[in-house]
C-alpha cells in the first residue's frame, strides 16, 4: 500500500494539470475516496480532509441552517448539480428523502461507507478555499457531495463542520474499485406475462418491483415490451429533447443517480450547450441553480418508455451507457395526481427511431 505523502503528492500533481478530483484519483490508480482519505492529518498539501461521524441523516438535517448549498450527484457519465436548501429530510429503513423546493434526493444510506469534510486551497491566495462534505461507497466512489457557496451561511456551515468532524478517526479504508462486469446472458422470461403485468401498472413506482418479480434488469425489461410500451431512438435524441425543451420552455424532470443517491431537478431549462473537450463530447445544461453535464460519447442506448398509471400514461426518456448502465432519466415535470404534460409527450413523439436514422 502506498504511503500517504506520495499519494498526496501524486494527487496534487494531477490536480495541477487541470484534472478534476475523480479523474486525478483515477490517474494515480486510486478511487477518489482513497485519494482524499490520504489527505487526513497534518501536512502541507493544499487539499485537506477530516473524517465525519456517520450519522448521515442527522448531519444532512443540520445543513438546513446553512442556507443554499450546492448538491452534486454523479455517475461515470453524468454530473447533476443543484443549488438549494437541505430541508424536509426523513428516512425509513436506511432509505432517505430530501423533499425541499430545490434539493430533491432519494438517499440509500446502506451504500454510504464514509464521509469526509474536504478543504481545497485556491491557487489564488486572495480567493477562499473550497469547502465540501463528500460521501463515498465502500469502493471509494462518491455517492453525494455538498459544497459551500457564496450565498451560504458560512458561520452555520463552520458550526456543522465543528459538530460532525471526527479528528481522531482513522482514515477510512476502501475496497479496490469494482470492475465493470459485462452483462450476462439474459434469462428466459415469460414475455407475455411480463407485458401483461406492465400493462396493469397503476403507479410508475411499481416498475422496480415488476423487474424484480420477473428477474430482469432494466434494459432487458424494455426490450421485452419493445414496440408496445418502449421504442429505441437515436443517441442524438438526448440533445434534441433537451434543446427543444429549452426552446419551448417545457419543464422537465432530470434524474441522475449514484450507488447511494438519486438527485432530481424539476422545472424549465434554458441554456443547453454541447462542448467537445479533450476528445470528450459533453452535453451541458448551464442554468442558475442547475447544471447538468452528460457525456454524449458514452451513450450506448436511448429509449422512449411509456408506463401506465392512474394519472394516465407517463413517458420517459431513458439513457444508458455502452456497458448497459443507466446514465439518466428524463420526464416531463409533474406532481403525483397530475397527468403528463402534453408538450413533453409531443417532444418524444417526434424522436427518430434507431431503425430510421443513425445511432449517433
Amino acid at each position: 500500500m502506498m504511503q500517504a505523502e506520495p499519494i498526496r503528492q501524486a494527487y496534487q500533481a494531477a490536480r495541477a494539470k487541470g484534472l478534476r478530483a475523480r479523474d486525478a484519483a483515477e490517474h494515480i490508480g486510486l478511487s477518489e475516496g482513497a485519494a482524499l482519505a490520504a489527505h487526513l492529518g497534518r501536512h502541507e498539501q493544499p487539499t485537506r480532509s477530516v473524517a465525519l461521524r456517520p450519522d448521515w441523516l442527522a448531519l444532512l438535517k443540520a445543513l438546513q441552517a446553512c442556507g443554499p448549498l450546492l448538491a452534486l450527484t454523479r455517475n461515470r457519465s453524468v454530473v447533476h448539480e443543484k443549488t438549494g436548501v437541505y430541508e424536509k429530510l426523513s428516512a425509513h429503513n436506511e432509505v432517505g428523502l430530501a423533499l425541499g423546493k430545490e434539493i430533491d434526493l432519494r438517499l440509500f444510506f446502506k451504500q454510504w461507507h464514509a464521509g469526509l469534510a474536504v478543504t481545497e486551497l485556491n491557487a489564488d491566495a486572495d480567493k477562499p478555499a473550497s469547502s465540501s462534505l463528500q460521501f463515498f461507497d465502500r469502493y471509494g466512489v462518491a455517492v453525494h457531495k455538498i459544497f459551500l457557496r457564496d450565498s451560504s451561511d458560512r458561520a452555520a456551515w463552520n458550526a456543522v463542520l465543528e459538530q460532525w468532524q471526527d479528528r481522531q478517526a482513522a482514515a477510512p479504508v476502501f475496497e479496490p474499485p469494482a470492475a465493470i462486469e459485462p452483462k450476462g446472458a439474459e434469462p428466459t422470461v415469460d414475455a407475455a406475462a411480463f407485458a401483461q403485468a406492465w400493462s396493469e401498472m397503476s403507479d410508475v413506482h411499481q416498475f422496480f418491483p415488476l423487474l424484480r418479480e420477473h428477474g430482469v434488469e432494466r434494459q432487458h425489461g424494455l426490450r421485452l415490451v419493445e414496440g408496445r410500451f418502449t421504442r429505441r431512438v437515436a443517441h442524438a435524441s438526448v440533445r434534441q429533447t433537451l434543446m427543444e425543451a429549452a426552446f419551448d420552455n417545457t419543464p422537465i424532470m432530470a434524474f441522475v443517480g449514484s450507488s447511494g443517491c438519486i438527485q432530481i431537478h424539476s422545472g424549465p431549462i434554458k441554456r443547453v450547450e454541447p462542448l467537445e473537450m479533450r476528445g470528450q463530447l459533453w452535453l451541458n445544461v448551464l442554468d442558475p441553480g442547475f447544471n447538468l453535464h452528460l457525456r454524449e460519447d458514452h451513450i450506448g442506448a436511448v429509449w422512449v418508455v411509456e408506463k401506465p398509471s392512474s394519472d394516465g400514461t407517463i413517458t420517459s426518456l431513458e439513457v444508458f451507457d455502452q456497458h448497459g448502465e443507466l446514465m439518466a432519466l428524463f420526464f416531463g415535470a409533474r406532481k403525483p395526481g397530475q397527468p403528463e404534460l402534453t408538450a413533453w409527450r409531443h417532444l418524444l413523439e417526434h424522436l427518430t427511431g434507431v431503425e430510421e436514422g443513425s445511432l449517433s
